[in-house]
């Protein structure tokens, strides 16, 4: 008998450390049911299993708890401090987040509005994502010096290269404006009323920060417009690129590996933000000097281990966690598989002429990347919407939610339709979400003439007016409902306009292509005359004779100045001098154009009373569930707006569907993934697997250096439960002591409905280990003057 308590008593302290809560069951289950008699001092130790199995329990819950969470920096003192130091944080909120002093915050950056960046020396030295840098690689990328392929490194800070229009923007102090705004707005029940009200507030707000200041600032919405915001920022417009990986490196794996685990990706690269002498922004300037941060990430030479401590940082683009249920179908019906559909047909034309010619590869590279990525994510995220039981997860908070608003009266009244204006949006808008997304994905984001073809005539008008509005900005990769549109009104003199539109011309010509774009508008345009309805198609469909689009795209090339450039140019060189030019009204791009864009404007302004109703719908749900669930803290949606998400570095089940495509079992059941995984997936015929012949001497010779574990091995990549999204792309992998140990870079598949529904069990963030980063920069590229200007923590 004390044989067994002692192995018992060993079992459970075993079980206890390793938290196996279901281990922990069975052998207590085991004890209890081997022994047919029980004395006295048998019930007194099983009692105190009892009280040991519950302590056991709530500790085991509270330590594999999911770690979900884009959380505002500015809350984490009230919301999260306590819990991050319990799993090993060993830093105070201010640390993290502080108005009057350094913390981390002042070494994130949003770079270029689109991904996250880390300052990582006292010389204004960040580090991102090689997909992150990509667009900007490319642009000095020739057929002669293909650093894309190659890789580039400075050997001086004169030989970096300033990038156009990338700038980097850090984030000064966030303020809660809510109690002033939604005082002003209270007793405003007039739609525009309200809104002009809004706009005015937001602008008398952010003048007044920014009062005396260099500083801009902008104001955001939360939880369906229940908080406000504000943002008081400061942008450097002078960066340059320091150092890449070549591709084969910064994007080993390509679109096979991409949102899978196990990777072995050096997704990193390199830019350097630059100031005036006076430490203020500038613009790029010879005369510029490398900006001194308030703070840099000091450097983890330790490496990590499973279950340490992990904390990211950045600026994640969109989630939609709130999503109804409703709102999952039509993304699995509806979104998500017609999106893929169209993209099959973009990308397999930019390919097939990428493939003939180096050219043509180079200026296609970065519209390649951007359109494969969230080609695959949405196969992923229909995918794993149903695989996870997204809809029904939903579907038990909605009868939850229906069941605490029908108990009281007050409750049923405000909130009781809350739910019927979601669900009559999305079975109005469900015919029309086919048709709208080909606007999108084929017509204003398909060809590239489309958006270039409605600013260049919008400039053209203003010029031969002399006078105008120049309207309409569009951007990002986002879906319809969060495109944004910008309009400025500017009055412009003839030289300023025709500058504009030669800047806009040159820009959209450097990378272009007549062949490919010819190629690209027959194959989209004719893929939305078959799969959309008749009365869904733009109107100059009618006008292609035989629906014959090859013979349209002939036309229009043979015709149209906005699709070839030397047209463009001398177009532009007879509006400079004064001259009189065609017509461009009937112009066939521009025509097509207009109609895309009409269209667009056209379905929002049709859905415009119910897409009121589901957003005030969506804003009393959410107020609802907060309310409904006092106990729990809640985090808004992903909005490109400074978050923090915090965990541990975290293997999981990987699914065995999963499993069976793999090139490598390196990684699989583990958190990291090492040089020999990366080696085992080479494949000299397939260019997403082609390894330089440099880093294979590195490995034969096991030549790691100080980036090198004990056993001799180099990590690559490692795994963690953060919660993030695109838009942290390049984000620092932050340690309990504010240390940086990696950079994030992608997601797993098995977690890809994770935007709508966080998947505590498998959701998981991919990051390179930092090791592996300087690694490459010092004995792959032999750039250790980079490595030593970081702050090195062993």
């Amino acid at each position: 008998m004390e044989n067994k308590k002692n192995y018992l008593f060993l079992k459970l302290f075993a079980i206890f450390i390793n938290h196996s809560y279901k281990l922990l069951r069975v052998e207590v289950n085991f004890y209890y049911f081997s022994i047919p008699k029980i004395n006295k001092k048998q019930k007194e130790m099983k009692k105190s299993l009892s009280i040991l199995l519950a302590l056991t329990m709530l500790l085991t819950s509270f330590s594999i708890k999911a770690n979900e969470g884009m959380w505002l920096p500015m809350f984490i003192k009230r919301l999260n401090i306590a819990d991050m130091q319990k799993q090993g944080l060993k830093l105070t909120a201010e640390e993290i987040y502080s108005v009057n002093s350094s913390s981390l915050k002042d070494a994130i950056v949003s770079m270029g509005g689109f991904c996250t960046g880390e300052i990582i020396s006292d010389q204004g030295l960040m580090l991102t994502n090689h997909h992150c840098g990509y667009g900007a690689i490319q642009q000095f990328s020739t057929p002669a010096n293909n650093i894309l392929r190659n890789g580039f490194w400075a050997k001086t800070k004169s030989d970096e290269k300033a990038v156009p229009g990338l700038f980097v923007t850090f984030l000064v102090r966030m303020e809660d404006v809510s109690k002033k705004i939604n005082t002003a707005l209270a007793q405003i029940t007039n739609k525009k009323e309200r809104a002009d009200k809004l706009a005015s507030m937001k602008k008398e707000l952010i003048a007044e920060a920014t009062k005396g200041t260099h500083y801009t600032a902008y104001i955001k919405d939360f939880y369906y417009g229940s908080e406000f915001y504000m943002f008081v920022n400061e942008t450097f417009n002078d960066v340059r690129l320091v150092g890449a990986p070549p591709e084969s490196v910064g994007k080993y794996g390509g679109d096979t590996d991409n949102w899978m685990w196990p990777r072995h990706t050096g997704d990193f690269s390199m830019f350097r933000v630059y100031a005036g002498k006076d430490g203020k922004p500038a613009e790029y300037s010879a005369d510029n000097v490398p900006m001194k941060p308030k703070h840099h990430l000091p450097i983890n030479m330790k490496g990590v281990k499973e279950g340490d401590f992990a904390m990211i940082m950045g600026y994640p683009g969109s989630t939609d966690r709130y999503l109804s249920s409703f709102g999952v179908n039509q993304a699995i019906d509806l979104k998500g598989p017609t999106v893929v559909e169209v993209r099959d047909v973009k990308l397999a034309t930019m390919k097939q002429n990428m493939d003939k010619k180096v050219s043509t590869d180079i200026k296609y590279s970065s519209k390649y990347a951007q359109t494969a990525n969230y080609w695959k994510y949405y196969q992923g995220q229909t995918e794993q919407l149903q695989t996870n039981g997204v809809f029904n997860k939903k579907s038990a908070l909605e009868r939850k939610f229906i069941t605490w608003y029908e108990a009281d009266e007050a409750r049923k009244a405000k909130y009781g339709n809350a739910l019927k204006d979601i669900s009559d949006y999305y079975e109005m808008t469900n015919k029309y979400v086919k048709g709208n997304t080909y606007v999108m994905e084929a017509g204003i984001r398909g060809p590239d003439f489309v958006l270039f073809a409605y600013r260049a005539s919008s400039i053209i008008g203003a010029l031969e007016k002399a006078n105008a509005k120049y309207i309409l900005e569009i951007e990002g990769e986002s879906d319809t409902n969060q495109m944004r549109e910008f309009l400025q009104e500017k009055t412009y003199t003839v030289n300023n306009l025709a500058e504009r539109l030669e800047k806009l011309s040159g820009d959209h010509f450097k990378n272009y292509d007549n062949t490919t774009e010819k190629q690209l508008i027959a194959n989209l345009f004719d893929l939305y005359y078959k799969n959309v309805k008749k009365e869904q198609h733009p109107a100059f469909f009618a006008d292609v004779k035989r629906a014959n689009f090859k013979m349209y795209a002939r036309k229009m090339f043979c015709k149209s100045p906005f699709v070839k450039e030397k047209g463009m140019k001398k177009m532009i060189s007879k509006l400079k001098a004064g001259k009189k030019i065609k017509d461009i009204k009937e112009d066939k791009a521009v025509v097509a154009a207009n109609d895309f864009l009409a269209m667009y404007f056209g379905s929002a302004s049709k859905f415009a009373e119910a897409e009121e109703k589901m957003e005030e719908g969506y804003k009393l749900f959410v107020e609802g569930i907060r309310l409904m669930q006092p106990e729990k803290s809640f985090y808004p949606n992903a909005n490109s707006t400074q978050r923090l998400t915090y965990g541990n570095v975290l293997s999981y089940k990987m699914s065995d569907k999963v499993i069976k495509t793999l090139r490598s079992q390196d990684g699989v059941g583990s958190y990291y993934t090492t040089m020999e995984g990366l080696m085992e997936k080479e494949d000299k015929n397939n260019p997403e697997f082609e390894i330089p012949e440099r880093l294979k001497e590195l490995y034969k010779n096991k030549d790691y250096g100080q980036y090198a574990d004990a056993d001799g091995k180099l990590r690559v990549n490692f795994l963690s439960d953060n919660d993030i999204t695109g838009g942290n792309s390049g984000s620092p992998v932050i340690d309990g002591n504010g240390y940086l140990i990696g950079t994030a870079f992608d997601g797993n598949w098995e977690a890809m409905s994770g935007d709508i529904s966080f998947e505590s069990k498998v959701q998981r963030t991919i990051s390179v280990d930092i090791k592996y980063t300087l690694f490459i920069i010092d004995k792959y590229a032999g750039a250790k003057h980079i490595v030593d200007e970081m702050t090195l923590m062993r």
